[in-house]
């Protein structure tokens, strides 16, 4: 592999990535040379993730805590002499229950969950990388529903736009110790969590429609841009929210055929 995108030197640790893009997220960092530690709430599922990579030898291990547990995740980093340096904030829960429906508390339990922990973790992580005098490497995985608004989903739109924020700001601070710290935001993915969509063909001839390359994007669509995030050939590239999103914010669905040019 050509040297400025190798991961060699780098150690990585991915939240939620037992499964869904997570997972392939450290499957991408690893067949890239890094160390990675796979994180998730369930010790069962987060070990048979880790059975499956080193199936594909790769160096993985786990790391099981609670993203929104901040006792947890201090003790988790300092459990471990693996010095991360590279940090994807990848976990993502969802509520579609409109503004009649769900309460105060459920709106800021899926923000802590999807913002507060990418700046706890981010704070932890970037402490211990300028302890060492070292570089590092903060990708948070946001969406286009962060710069796109739709009805029954505004504790997730809300987060994933301050997680937008959140990599801009911390990217000004934390450029001057050597960390670059970057979002991507995938549009329309084929996940487990969309599993009920993709069983709908209905739902697949609209995303045909409404995106430019005219299918649902894969995980591996997300991972190899993180890898090259964490990489020595993006060392210039921060502040930056990336989208995967097949051309979705970038062209209008087009008219149905007999609709006269306009």
């Amino acid at each position: 592999m050509t040297w400025w995108l190798s991961l060699a030197d780098r150690t990585a640790l991915v939240t939620g990535s037992a499964r869904g893009i997570g997972l392939e997220i450290a499957r991408g960092l690893g067949l890239a040379g890094a160390r990675v530690f796979l994180n998730g709430r369930s010790e069962d599922n987060t070990r048979r993730a880790v059975e499956s990579l080193r199936s594909e030898r790769i160096a993985v291990e786990s790391l099981c805590f609670d993203v929104t547990d901040e006792a947890a995740a201090t003790a988790a980093l300092d459990s471990t002499p693996a010095e991360i340096d590279v940090l994807v904030n990848n976990v993502g829960q969802r509520d579609r229950r409109g503004v009649f429906e769900m309460t105060p508390a459920d709106f800021r339990r899926l923000l802590e969950s999807d913002l507060i922990s990418a700046y706890m973790l981010s704070q932890l992580v970037a402490t211990r990388v300028v302890e060492r005098h070292a570089t590092g490497r903060i990708v948070n995985i946001s969406s286009t529903m962060g710069q796109l608004g739709r009805a029954d989903d505004a504790a997730y739109s809300t987060a994933k736009a301050g997680l937008n924020g959140l990599t801009r700001t911390l990217a000004a601070e934390l450029g001057s110790h050597g960390i670059t710290v970057n979002a991507i935001a995938p549009g329309l993915m084929a996940t487990e969590t969309n599993a009920h969509a993709l069983a709908d063909p209905a739902w697949t001839e609209w995303v045909e429609q409404v995106t430019a390359i005219r299918r649902w994007g894969r995980a591996e669509d997300v991972s190899g841009i993180v890898a090259f995030l964490a990489s020595d050939a993006a060392s210039y590239i921060t502040g930056e929210t990336i989208g995967v999103n097949g051309g979705l914010t970038a062209t209008l669905p087009r008219p149905p055929k007999s609709a006269t040019r306009f």
